[in-house]
Order: structure tokens, then sequence, then C-alpha cells
């Protein structure tokens, strides 16, 4: 046994409440290292004399990441304050018995070498996650680019490719126009990229965070927009850039003038006058990515988190939307994550609140700073073993689990998977054009727990390479869709909807074939179970264990075999 891959901290992510009284605690070891694990507890201020409070509990194994084993136990409490010990048994049945990071030979019996869980303050810090936004399906909008209500010929509405100047004069108003197909294809929420004054197309550089981009609208055209969004059952989620401003906010305008006299220098962080912020020269301030024209905010400043909180309420007072998506939100402290939190959820208290970053994120998902995170992980993920075909299918599940067996449960629901969005190119592109790969990675997106996330035009085959090309206009006509990936899209996330089991189901079965790049998993849910298949890989594979069953995506008995990059539902 492998003791130096056994890992347990008494902490948020190892030991929380699930809710008051239920209690989650889990444990990590070598993968197949251990051939059972025992959770041993006991309360910690009644002597065993007056009353034997000692319990055991077989531990369940919940996955697999390819090296680590993550081991889990869901206890019932009614206790001050909990101890508890492991006792683990590998393959050839040896036994250890760990407890307070130390192991030992025999059980553990003095609670002072037991690790501890105080009760109280585990529920007081009870992740809260917004109901409404479970398993819910995202669509990314981008939309200086999305849908106009002026007059914009086709030779400039669908130029390719396309650069960052292009105006194709995308509104608020023509997002209105086009609700009933968003919701037509299934969507639950809409996340829009910066809607605020700006003087580019993306605006991520913000002038003005209490005022709607002109060439967008205004606010009244927010406000309508959200409240038709709630009408057809769609929630709104907008994009924070609080990580930088523009040059030509006001602060950092005066900041430009006044210089070592501004009264807001300690907005930003400027090492020295004069500023330098010319193309292809170190910035002499702080800034997004070397990036002059976006220069960072100093949110440890008191006035500049002021700001910030303030803007992010008002426009949850003033036009109802339902949260943010925080703008590279891993390069702000989480001091201020844990205000923003706080004060946003007493302005509404369900709101979603959504980090950019790119990396696993454990630590600003821990119940206090965000609800969830934008999936790249994910995205990683799928573009390695459908695209570029250099991930084993075991290799696949093994990413995911990492991400499952290191964060909090509830979590699982709220991720924001996605295949690409406004920051990468499109999955189509990095797939060589090849749709049937798309197509796969849009079943692995829409049939798996979490919040996927449809960027613009993924649904109709839009392309695109890296940024600016992958913010082209989106396809309106139907001779320019493709009909057969809009078929599949609605398709799945029709049957994603109607069969909770999909995302809510226990994993009952879960293998990966590496020689025929297929995944299965069969998920159970009051009674109902359901196999999901995905072949990765081209050829034909055959799965006679399933032949006869109905494949949910077409409505027919599955023949027993999968296809090209094919993905299938079957129900049991």
């Amino acid at each position: 046994m492998e003791y130096a891959a056994i890992r347990h901290f008494a902490d948020k992510r190892y030991c929380y409440a699930m809710e008051k009284g239920r209690f989650l605690i889990r444990i990590e070891t070598k993968k197949d290292d251990a051939a059972r694990v025992i959770l041993h507890v006991q309360d910690k201020y009644l002597p065993l004399k007056m009353m034997d409070t000692r319990r055991e509990y077989s531990m369940e194994k919940l996955c697999s990441d390819g090296m680590i084993d993550y081991y889990e136990a869901v206890i019932e409490l009614d206790v001050v304050c909990l101890r508890y010990f492991f006792e683990i048994e590998d393959a050839v049945g040896k036994t250890v018995y760990y407890g307070n990071h130390e192991f030992f030979d025999e059980p553990v019996s003095d609670i002072e070498r037991m690790y501890d869980c105080p009760q109280t303050l585990r529920e007081e810090e009870l992740f809260v996650l917004p109901e409404w936004a479970r398993n819910k399906v995202v669509y990314q909008i981008f939309p200086s680019r999305f849908a106009t209500d002026k007059a914009v010929p086709d030779e400039v509405w669908y130029q390719a490719p396309i650069d960052h100047k292009a105006d194709l004069k995308g509104s608020l108003r023509g997002i209105i126009d086009r609700l009933d197909y968003i919701r037509e294809l299934g969507v639950d929420i809409l996340y829009m990229t910066p809607i605020f004054e700006s003087d580019s197309s993306h605006k991520y550089n913000i002038d003005d965070y209490y005022t709607i981009d002109p060439s967008f609208g205004d606010k009244e055209d927010l406000k309508e927009l959200v409240k038709k969004a709630h009408e057809r059952g769609m929630y709104v989620i907008l994009d924070g850039v609080f990580n930088h401003t523009s040059i030509h906010f006001f602060a950092f305008r005066d900041v430009m003038e006044k210089k070592e006299q501004s009264k807001y220098l300690d907005w930003y962080y400027v090492k020295d006058f004069p500023l330098v912020m010319e193309w292809g020269k170190k910035p002499s301030y702080k800034t997004f990515a070397y990036a002059g024209y976006m220069p960072k905010l100093n949110l440890q400043n008191k006035e500049t988190a002021d700001f910030v909180i303030d803007a992010a309420s008002y426009w949850i007072k003033e036009c109802d939307i339902d949260g943010w998506r925080l703008d590279v939100g891993d390069e702000i402290n989480h001091a201020f994550w844990k205000r923003f939190r706080r004060e946003i959820k007493v302005v509404k208290k369900d709101a979603l609140i959504v980090g950019e970053i790119w990396h696993f994120a454990g630590d600003f998902l821990e119940g206090d700073e965000w609800d969830s995170v934008m999936n790249y992980p994910f995205y990683q993920a799928v573009l390695d073993f459908v695209a570029a075909q250099t991930l084993s299918a075991s290799g696949f599940l093994g990413r995911l689990n990492f991400v499952k067996g290191n964060l909090n449960r509830k979590l699982e629901g709220y991720l924001w998977n996605l295949i690409d969005s406004h920051d990468t190119e499109r999955f189509l592109h990095s797939a060589q054009n090849q749709t049937k790969k798309q197509m796969l990675a849009a079943s692995l997106l829409l049939l798996l727990p979490g919040m996927p996330m449809i960027y613009y035009g993924d649904e109709a085959a839009l392309n695109g390479g890296r940024d600016p090309d992958c913010r082209r206009g989106m396809l309106w006509e139907e001779e320019r869709q493709n009909q057969e990936m809009l078929h599949h899209y609605r398709t799945l996330i029709r049957v994603r909807h109607e069969y909770p089991v999909l995302t809510e189901g226990r994993i009952t079965e879960q293998y990966a074939d590496d020689a025929a790049g297929l995944i299965g998993m069969k998920r159970q849910m009051n009674g109902q179970s359901v196999w999901l298949l995905f072949h990765g890989r081209s050829g034909t594979v055959e799965l006679s264990g399933q032949k006869g069953l109905q494949n949910l995506l077409d409505g027919q008995q599955f023949s027993g075999s999968l296809g090209d990059y094919e993905a299938a539902v079957l129900l049991e």
C-alpha cells in the first residue's frame, strides 16, 4: 500500500455538510491500492463509558482519475463535534488505520489521534447554490455579432475571416427579436459577453459600467430583453469585467491627467510615470495580459471595491438580471470575491456567480466565493479526445473524474462545461471541419451533468479560427445552416430535459475501452436506467449487450453498433 498517496484533510474539501445533519467525508488512495475503506466515527465529548457512540461506515469508491481513487461516505450527524479515522485494507489483506495524518497498526482509540469535525461550523459553511441553475443549458452570445435590428448587407454580416474592427451592428434589440429561436433550441440561460460602453467590438475594455454601449441600445432595451427572456422561462447572465477597465474610464483618465496627484492613483497599480502604454512595450502599470489599454484595478482598495460591487448590484436591481460571469476572475484576490458574494446575494439571494478560470479552481469553489466556473478542463478533454485524438477514452474519464473527485459534490450540476467560446477557435475548426466530430463533442457536452454552454452558432455549424475569427456573424439563413447539426443539438437538449436521469442519476456502471475509443456509463434514478455510449474514433464498434434497446437520440431500436464518432442514449 502506498502510504504517500493516502490523503485527507478535515477541511471543506474533504469533510463538509451537504445539508443540516448530513455530511460527506472523502479520502484519496492510490488507484487500485485499496480493497476496502471503512470510516470509523464517534462523538468527541461523550465518553465511551457513558455512551458508546462509535459507528462504522463502508466508504464507496466514487471515481478514479487514473492515479487516484476517491472514496466517499455520507453520514447523518447530530453531535457537537465528530471525531473519526479510516481503516484501509489492501488487495492482500493488510490493514492500516489512518487518523490525524498518522498511520497506525491498530484501530485508533485516542480521540486526539483522530480527525475533528465541528458540526455547527461546517453547517454554517454550507455551500448554498441557486437551485434554478442546476444542469441548465447556457447559450453564450457575443452581442456585436449575434443579431441586429438594422440593415446589414450579407457580404458584411457573413464576412469570413473576420477581424476585431468589423462592425456588424449587433444589438440588444436584435437579440430580443431572436428569443424565440433561442428558446426553441431548448436554452435555459442567456449569457452575454460585455454590453457596457466601450470602443471595441468585444467590450472587455469598459469606459462606463453604468451605461449600455449605444451601439447595442440602452437600459430600457436590456430591461425588455430580461423581461421577455423571463416570460419564456429563461434567465440572463451578464459579463462582469471587474479585473480591469479601459484607459478611458474616469478613474484612469484622472490618473493620466494628474499623475501622482490623482485621487484615483490607488485604484490601479501604477509603478512609475510617465505612463508607458505603447504597443510592443511593457506597460508601466499592471494590466490584463500586458495590454496597455486594459489597466488592472486594485480591488484591495476599498473605494475601488465599493465601486465594482455597487455597479454589479445596480444592474441586478435595475434590470433584474440573474447573475454575473466574472472575467479573469482568478487574477482577483479571494477577499474581494468573498465580499462580492456576500453583498450580491443580499441584493438577489439566488443570483448565479460564475468565474472565468482556465484551470482547476478548487480554491474559488468552497462555498464562500463563486457558484461555478467555466469548465475549461472539460473543454481541453473533449478537444484532446475527439478533435485531436491524442487522449484515450480512459484518459478522458480520468480528467473528468479528477475534477469530480476534488470538488464539492453539489458542484457537478453547476460547472459550465464548454467545447469552445469567444476566446477559442470554434470546435469545428479544431476538428478540421469534420461535423461528425462536433456532433460527438456536442453529445458529450449535452448528455453529461453540469451547465453545458453552447457558443452561439455552434448548433448551426458556424466555423471560425482563433480570436477574432471565432466571432463571426451568426448564421441565420437556413441555407447557410447545417440542418443536420441543428437537429442534433435540438435533439440532445430535448432528451436532456426529458430524462433527468442523464444529469441527476447515479452512475452504477462505467467503463472505457481504449482500443475502441469507447466510453460507456449506466445511470439510474427513480427506477429508470439509461446507458450512455460515446464512440470517439472512426470505424465501427460492436456492442451486442445493448442491442435492441431504444436509442433516445433517434427513437429506434439500437442495432448493436456505433459508427464514426457516434453517441447513443439507450433506455433500459
